[in-house]
């Protein structure tokens, strides 16, 4: 693709990153009659990003072979207009991460070069992503070269390199001058992989050979947009009916893995017609899904404006109905080329990787994204409208029986992770989280679309709103912000209502009374309720049921001790006293296993016989009664008898 070009309206919207003060190194004095301990160092300054192209092309290159050390080597040779200061940066706030998590820890052996001598460079000592340096006269370029140390195991960061499975990240190997817009920098990267091995990637290839391939000069926006997925098995299908601009690339360490049938590729090339029936327009010139099938990289779905990065298990397609539970994942990461990378929310669209990002909006980009997902995946097909309500179930339960809203609204999630990216704590249910602005966000979607429905009598639905909002300027690519305004409007538009009033009171309800937003469920047609037993497809989309008994005694069974965990606050096992370290070792005097603490909840049911639990924790036993009788419970959606069935309309193919 050509370089990116923004109208100016949205330029100047990128430049609202205001620029950080002069850096300085503040004495410190502890108290009024005492000397300071260090002298004021003075800083260079980092540049704010302008509008102004960068002089030249950085050529890059980055070297994968390594992957029995799982290092990559980086080098980039980066243009000099003139002599003096220049700051490089390491990306910061990373895309679909809204939150500054990029990896610089995992950066070594950096060393710039000029006329082949060594320029020494200093590390900003506020802003450790910014490093200066000063270019010498007579030096037209300079040579970067570092090492991303990737690393073996996920107890600290994600694994990105297998032996034979490859996930290329560019924002995270690579450095870029400050002072200029992502849009504004040109590079021409190249990729050393091991031989034979096959690729997906957005980018334009030039050349292939010997491992080796060079890719078309793109803009630092649109080279970060492009993740790579290599690996020794490659396949790249076309699932794209009407213009033959989408393809399904499968990467994986073993080629029976590829074997996706022709009934499994119709899912996903009906994903691509109803895409376009659903919003009515493109923006990208193709579209790569980026599909890892494997156990050796760390899992991942994120989002690019021409391509997703995902990672299914090996027999994704070989074992077709295990994989039940995770098929609405390419759904919702097609989805956000129209939601989040097209059309996105206006203070998230950052001029460059180093200037903050907020988060107020991620209740539209990652929760109506979340909505379409799950409606994309049955109308292709990938759900069967039982998985569908199944799944919707699932949301509708865990948010029935969520604490946290008593002290944390949905709104005050969309800052979780600018706290701490993905910290997952130990009481999820009290703490909220990143999964909030995504699964309760898609009940308050579910909420606006029937209530859409209702009041016209199934003339309009949030259809309407997803083809004006973002469906618009067909065959446009460059992004173009939104605001709580601009969504509210949009929704007049389809039909009049107060709808910051609505959107306020779900997004901002808290306190003891706060509910969860369920009304949708019962406009659709459906009521929550919850059952003991459970259907074969039930089973099968729930995946972990076996080991829940989160809406019973309040916990989930993890790994081979059985160790207690997801403890549910206000639920039976915290009002036990219990916490995180239990592991189960008796139910009622027998061997714990999940099967039989099943068997003992259920033979309790509507009885004075108590649950009774061995635990222990290191050296500590404890035995614990729970004066509990209502059974297994697990959610589940039941049809109201009498009502439209607005969900099974929802789910239901367009056919124009």
């Amino acid at each position: 693709m050509s370089r990116l070009r923004l109208p100016a309206a949205c330029l100047a919207l990128l430049m609202t990153g205001t620029a950080l003060p002069a850096l300085a190194q503040t004495a410190v004095v502890t108290d009024a009659t005492q000397a300071p301990l260090a002298l004021p160092r003075a800083q260079p300054t980092i540049p704010a990003p302008t509008q102004a192209a960068y002089p030249g092309v950085i050529r890059y290159e980055a070297d994968i072979t390594d992957v029995e050390r799982r290092i990559v080597q980086v080098r980039q040779t980066i243009p000099v207009a003139a002599a003096g200061p220049l700051t490089l940066l390491y990306p910061k706030y990373l895309p679909g991460n809204h939150a500054d998590t990029g990896p610089i820890q995992l950066v070594a052996g950096l060393t710039v070069t000029a006329n082949g001598q060594r320029l020494e460079w200093v590390r900003d000592t506020l802003e450790p992503y910014a490093f200066h340096l000063d270019v010498p006269a007579g030096v037209s370029e300079i040579e970067v070269a570092f090492q991303w140390l990737t690393q073996p195991d996920a107890s600290q960061w994600r694994i990105t390199m297998g032996q034979q499975v490859v996930n290329l990240q560019w924002e995270k190997a690579i450095l870029y001058p400050a002072g200029y817009a992502s849009t504004g920098i040109t590079v021409a990267p190249s990729v050393r992989m091991p031989a034979g091995w096959g690729y997906g990637v957005a980018l334009d290839t030039e050349t292939y050979a010997d491992g080796l391939a060079t890719f078309k000069p793109v803009d630092l926006y649109t080279l970060v947009d492009s993740p790579m997925f290599a690996g020794a098995h490659h396949r790249r299908v076309d699932i794209d009916r009407a213009h033959g601009k989408v393809f399904l690339n499968i990467v994986s360490e073993d080629a029976k893995n590829l074997a996706a049938t022709e009934a499994q590729l119709d899912y996903y090339r009906n994903l691509v017609d109803q895409t376009d029936r659903l919003f009515g327009a493109r923006h990208y010139d193709r579209y790569e899904f980026l599909f890892a099938l494997t156990n050796q990289i760390g899992g991942i779905g994120l989002e690019h404006h021409r391509s997703s990065e995902n990672t299914g298990a090996p027999d994704f397609f070989t074992a077709w109905d295990k994989s039940a539970g995770s098929r609405d994942l390419l759904p919702h990461e097609f989805t956000h080329s129209w939601n989040g990378k097209h059309m996105r929310p206006a203070d998230e669209l950052t001029a460059n990787y180093n200037v903050p990002t907020q988060n107020t909006l991620l209740w539209v980009y990652e929760g109506q994204t979340e909505y379409w997902g799950e409606v994309l995946s049955a109308r292709s097909g990938l759900h069967t409208r039982e998985e569908s309500l199944i799944t919707i179930a699932g949301v509708a339960g865990f948010y029935d029986n969520q604490p946290g809203r008593g002290w944390r609204s949905l709104q005050d999630t969309n800052n979780h992770n600018l706290l701490g990216y993905r910290v997952p704590g130990q009481w999820t249910s009290w703490m909220r989280g990143t999964g909030d602005y995504y699964r309760e966000s898609l009940l308050v979607w579910l909420d606006a679309d029937t209530l859409i429905r209702a009041e016209t009598n199934g003339r309009k639905s949030l259809d309407d709103f997803a083809k004006g909002f973002f469906g618009r300027n067909d065959g446009v690519v460059a992004p173009e912000g939104y605001t709580f305004e601009d969504v509210v409007a949009r929704l007049n538009a389809v039909h009049p209502h107060d709808w910051a009033a609505f959107l306020r009171e779900r997004l901002d309800a808290v306190g003891p009374d706060a509910k969860a937003p369920l009304d949708g469920l019962e406009r659709a047609g459906y009521r929550l309720t919850y059952v003991d037993t459970l259907t074969a497809t039930e089973k099968k989309v729930m995946g972990g049921w076996a080991n829940d008994f989160q809406y019973s005694l309040g916990f989930t069974l993890s790994g081979p001790s059985n160790r207690l965990s997801n403890i549910r606050w206000g639920s039976p096992a915290f009002e036990a006293g219990l916490g995180v370290g239990w592991d189960l070792v008796a139910v009622n005097e027998m061997a714990a296993n999940a099967e039989r603490l099943r068997d003992a909840v259920t033979a309790s049911k509507g009885t004075d016989r108590p649950v009774t639990l061995l635990l222990k924790s290191g050296d500590r036993y404890r035995t614990v009664s729970f004066d509990y009788h209502d059974g297994l419970r697990y959610p589940r959606l039941v049809r109201i008898e009498g009502t439209p069935d607005r969900l099974g309309d929802i789910l239901t193919a367009r056919r124009n």
